[in-house]
């Protein structure tokens, strides 16, 4: 299955399940991009996401200290701090497998 795109005045041809489109609009992504370092910006990505649920996860709880948020509204935070904790933890024993 095969398409094509205008970039500019050109067709490309797009091939889906295929890189011919990424390599032609950045050839040097591709070079440069090893898995250790994809697995290493992946981490980065999670590490920013986790602070971010951790901020919203003591917001919660102070809320829930001072009787402004009711107690069921734990859970989400509990729930989403359990996810980023463990897809964190993966990217991290990922990326050291990658060295």
């Amino acid at each position: 299955m095969s398409a094509s795109a205008h970039i500019g005045h050109t067709p490309v041809p797009l091939q889906f399940g295929h890189l011919s489109w990424l390599q032609l609009t950045n050839p040097f992504i591709l070079a440069t991009m090893t898995l250790k370092n994809v697995s290493f910006l992946a981490l980065i990505g999670m590490l920013l996401l986790f602070i971010l649920v951790a901020v919203d996860f003591l917001n919660t709880v102070e809320g829930v200290l001072r009787d402004i948020v009711p107690a069921a509204a734990l859970l989400r935070p509990l729930i989403y701090m359990f996810a980023t904790i463990t897809v964190t933890v993966f990217y991290w024993v990922f990326n050291r497998s990658q060295g």
